[in-house]
């Protein structure tokens, strides 16, 4: 991606670097959630994110990943905490079936990229955290009926990687945060430590 893509073309996701701490809108198992941009309904960001996940063209992801972590190295509250703790990164896992149909995970291969930049930072790999409910688009959804759907969704396989590590969750676009939300839940009942979202894009 050129420079111009990553420095002018779209809207800083989080103004000033601003920490979003559980006590304001998160959950208390959640301690950080900062996004690279703000998402821009029909703009290029939405059509890079389309070109990930339905066009294929998976090295957008590589490259929205690496300008995640070069963004988090400019945040010294994240790069604080991964200095004090063992760290895993986490990608939001998909159900079999839509990573059949898809033929790879999107969240991976941002983490992939991310990884280039953190390279002493390891990531789950596809099998250590699965998705075990496959719900239907939450599109349109209250942040309440998200939760609901999204009950007992996940299933750590590989407890020993996550176990009191601090654990980035890493996904395209942080909406309500239902997703993320009900994965960090799933981490911290298996034994993880801090938990901290990282996406691209927060609509």
């Amino acid at each position: 991606m050129c420079s111009f893509c990553l420095r002018d073309r779209f809207e800083d996701g989080n103004p000033q670097n601003k920490k979003v701490s559980s006590d304001s809108l998160l959950p208390d198992r959640i301690i950080v959630q900062h996004a690279l941009w703000q998402f821009d309904k029909g703009g290029d960001l939405q059509n890079l994110l389309h070109q990930l996940k339905y066009e294929r063209l998976t090295m957008v992801g590589r490259d929205l990943g690496r300008a995640l972590g070069r963004r988090v190295q400019k945040h010294p509250g994240i790069v604080e905490l991964f200095d004090k703790h063992q760290s895993v990164v986490v990608p939001v896992p998909l159900h079999y079936l839509k990573y059949r149909y898809r033929g790879f995970n999107q969240a991976f291969k941002l983490a992939q990229g991310f990884g280039e930049v953190w390279d002493d930072i390891p990531t789950c790999e596809i099998d250590d955290i699965v998705r075990i409910k496959n719900t239907r688009s939450q599109t349109g959804f209250s942040l309440e009926k998200r939760l609901w759907n999204l009950q007992k969704a996940f299933r750590v396989k590989n407890q020993a990687l996550i176990n009191n590590r601090l654990c980035v969750i890493i996904d395209d676009v942080f909406t309500t945060g239902a997703t993320t939300f009900e994965l960090a839940g799933t981490l911290k009942e298996a034994g993880a430590g801090p938990v901290i979202i990282l996406t691209v894009a927060q609509a």
